[in-house]
């Protein structure tokens, strides 16, 4: 009897259609068809999505996977999960494993090491685990915020639509729009006056030269004046005068005379008057002292 029946080849085939599956089907989820792993065990209160082949990352780098997750029945709240590390991979102690997710949703470990270069961890100890923070719920979290600063927001548009409609708003950006003119031409004016100053100022700054030398000069000629002979002749002409001014309020002198002596002022008077009479006597009867005549006097 032959052994190799037909039954038995298809078996076979069987079998090894089997085999080839499993080990296809653990090479797509990332584990290794031949061990060449180290197990190690993580401990999470929530896996947040994580589920076996899951990658497991060192600094960046994929070091593992993740082989299987159970829940711990004895420690509520509380969920295991086997990961298998490469072999060459040591883990220092106090490290910790942190489950993340990125914007797509791909969930993966990052293995948080520890700065123990002495210290490592054996193999099939248990690793202390968390849940990343991501981007997702940190926007839940500020839902609450956000709807508590909708109302406040809403006011604030309305007002600026009010701000805006506003006819005044129109006419301040019309001024403004003036007065940014306005600036424009005193730039220009200030410009144009730099310039006059650019060109004016040497040539002020050259008779300034000439000033400042004359007045040098000036200050030399006066250094060379005799201050005192100056002094003691305007002093000596002080005195003259003081002289002068003594005689004349004194009866010294003609002039003190005519200005002290109320008989002489009173006799000048008295000729001045005549001597007016006289003349008015003249006008009125001229032929009492003056006689002409054309052949010559007769005797009286």
């Amino acid at each position: 009897m032959k052994f190799f029946t037909k039954e038995v080849q298809i078996a076979c085939v069987a079998i090894l259609a089997l085999v080839v599956l499993y080990f296809g089907l653990n090479f797509l989820k990332g584990l290794s068809i031949f061990s060449n792993s180290n197990s190690y065990y993580l401990a999470f209160d929530d896996v947040s999505g994580l589920s076996a082949s899951s990658p497991v990352y060192a600094n960046g780098y994929k070091v593992g996977v993740v082989e299987t997750i159970e829940y711990d029945f004895t420690h509520p709240k509380r969920i295991v999960a086997k990961v298998g590390l490469d072999k060459k991979m040591r883990v220092p102690e106090g490290s910790e494993a942190e489950i993340a997710s990125d914007l797509l949703g791909n969930i993966k470990i990052n293995l948080l090491l520890s700065n123990n270069p002495l210290n490592f961890m054996a193999v099939g100890d248990t690793l202390k685990g968390k849940v990343q923070q991501g981007m997702i719920t940190k926007v839940a979290e500020m839902l609450p915020a956000i709807e508590a600063m909708m109302p406040k927001l809403d006011s604030i548009l309305t007002g600026l639509n009010v701000l805006l409609n506003d006819p005044a708003l129109a006419n301040t950006l019309h001024n403004v729009e003036g007065m940014t003119a306005n600036l424009q031409q005193t730039s220009t004016d200030l410009h144009r006056l730099s310039a006059s100053l650019g060109r004016d100022v040497p040539r002020m700054m050259v008779k300034a030269d000439s000033v400042l030398g004359n007045t040098q000069h000036l200050t030399s000629n006066l250094a060379t004046i005799d201050i005192a002979s100056m002094t003691a002749k305007v002093n000596q002409t002080l005195a003259n005068v003081e002289e002068m001014t003594r005689k004349l309020n004194s009866n010294e002198g003609t002039l003190g005379l005519l200005m002290r002596d109320a008989t002489l002022y009173n006799n000048l008077s008295n000729t001045a008057a005549d001597a007016d009479s006289l003349l008015k006597d003249l006008k009125r009867h001229p032929k009492r002292y003056v006689h002409f005549s054309v052949f010559g006097k007769k005797d009286k």
